[in-house]
């Protein structure tokens, strides 16, 4: 009998989860938490073999909660369930040691197969997810921002005019405006909004 905790902010989510899972008879439910610090704990009382890991949530996000949780439980398997597929969000829940990436569209055969999967050591991914991250390594690596760089497009992403910019930073509007153009160069796009979209996206820019 395998035993899952579900984390997840929303609590029809997690009631839908708990009603899918459990009509399994070799999965038991053993508990919930609506937070990243609420898993920590819950995760450490219950023992779960597998956390099923929502990333964005009050209180301590998905990451997070997962390295704390395996740095205290490493015998546990997080799985993370989100609507998000960013490459930044993926590399981040691999790097903090999630044994899954699975998306919330995923058919409940083949969630149902992650668990036991991920159970076993396995690693278990969407197929969006597994293409993303293959893409990601097969292209070159990309020149990073320099600091002035990252700063100009933070405030870029912030709504600020280049002649905000200039202000904030005692910088030219003209020097703003060449910041930006090596950002253009570098993450190959031509414009304000895909330069944020981009860097987001790569985890150069946080929200």
């Amino acid at each position: 009998m395998l035993r899952v905790m579900i984390v997840d902010d929303h609590p029809v989510v997690r009631e839908g989860l708990r009603g899918m899972l459990e009509a399994d008879p070799g999965i038991t439910v053993v508990g919930e938490a609506a937070s990243g610090d609420e898993a920590v704990v819950r995760a450490g009382e219950l023992a779960p073999d597998v956390i099923l890991m929502d990333l964005r949530m009050p209180d301590g996000d998905g990451v997070s909660a997962t390295s704390r949780i395996l740095t205290g439980r490493p015998e546990s398997r997080v799985v993370v369930l989100t609507t998000y597929e960013t490459d930044a969000d993926i590399v981040r829940a691999v790097e903090a040691g999630a044994a899954g990436y699975l998306l919330k569209d995923t058919s409940r055969a083949d969630l149902l197969a992650a668990i036991r999967s991920a159970a076993r050591g396995e690693t278990v991914l969407s197929p969006s997810v597994a293409t993303r991250l293959v893409t990601r390594m097969r292209a070159p690596v990309a020149e990073s921002l320099s600091p002035r760089e990252t700063e100009v497009l933070s405030l870029v992403a912030r709504g600020l005019t280049n002649a905000e910019i200039g202000r904030t930073l005692f910088i030219s509007e003209t020097t703003v405006k060449t910041h930006l153009l090596r950002v253009f160069g570098k993450l190959g796009v031509s414009d304000r909004t895909a330069a944020v979209t981009t860097a987001l996206d790569r985890g150069l820019l946080t929200r």
